[in-house]
């Protein structure tokens, strides 16, 4: 409602007649009406307020873990929601806690011997599985795409052509030699490449500037960081660790991607 609308309704609910209203808010008997009609006003009676019917949205979707232990007839209620607690942290005693409502100390003793028990660990064991599956990652996955961006550079990315242009004064006069040959110089076009030719994971950001296109790889001495990382808590026995890095512009003539380091 507007100003004029909510004066002339706290007029009417104190009282006053429709040509009094009227006369002293500037508007017709006729207008007020309309106004009284369309809000639903009533005297003795708050205003009608307009109720927006909430819709229903979809039902939420149990996840699939919750689901597969509320089929395990083999476990207590307790013992399921131990499972779940522990899938979140793969920590036995918090876990415990949680479930149990019990203090550190009883889940300290009981979480592990919970964890040891047959029913429960072949459920966990069936979970986790459903996890990995679920998630179709693994910390190889990762490592490739470090390494990726760890050997990136910018020729993955853009291209470049060099043409020739006359040079020219302020006024767009060609400047000659001291022969009276006119004066050229090299001008490089710097581009992206095909967009089928890009590997979009190695790129942070790209865009155009002031002074031409901007391309940001992610950091490559980050990526080398993480990289080492890994290759160093994956190293066992003193043996080296190697990761299948495929590049997507290494292809053979049937377009199917090769490993790097296959001959060409």
């Amino acid at each position: 409602m507007t100003d004029k609308q909510k004066a002339a309704y706290e007029d009417y609910m104190l009282g006053m007649s429709y040509a009094d209203i009227a006369a002293k808010h500037d508007i017709s008997v006729n207008t007020f009406k309309s106004w009284k009609r369309r809000n639903g006003w009533q005297r003795g009676a708050p205003p009608k307020k307009k109720v927006h019917s909430k819709s229903k949205g979809a039902p939420k979707q149990i996840p699939e873990a919750v689901k597969e232990l509320e089929a395990n007839s083999e476990l207590t209620e307790k013992q399921k929601l131990f499972c779940l607690f522990y899938l979140q942290d793969f920590n036995a005693t918090q876990a415990y806690m949680k479930a149990y409502k019990s203090g550190w100390k009883t889940a300290n003793v009981n979480g592990s011997g919970l964890l040891a028990k047959t029913s429960v660990k072949k459920q966990l064991a069936e979970l986790k599985e459903r996890q990995k599956t679920d998630l179709y990652v693994t910390a190889e996955d990762i490592a490739r795409e470090y390494a990726k961006q760890a050997f990136a550079s910018l020729g993955d990315v853009i291209d470049y052509k060099v043409h020739t242009e006359l040079v020219t004064d302020n006024d767009g006069n060609v400047l000659l030699d001291m022969n009276d040959n006119p004066i050229e110089k090299h001008v490089s076009d710097i581009y992206l490449k095909p967009s089928d030719q890009i590997d979009w994971s190695l790129v942070q950001e790209v865009h155009r500037g002031k002074d031409g296109l901007v391309v940001k790889l992610f950091d490559n001495q980050k990526a080398k960081a993480e990289l080492m990382k890994y290759l160093k808590d994956n190293k066992a026995d003193g043996d080296d660790v190697t990761i299948n890095l495929i590049r997507s512009d290494r292809r053979n003539k049937d377009g199917n991607q090769r490993e790097s380091g296959q001959p060409d």
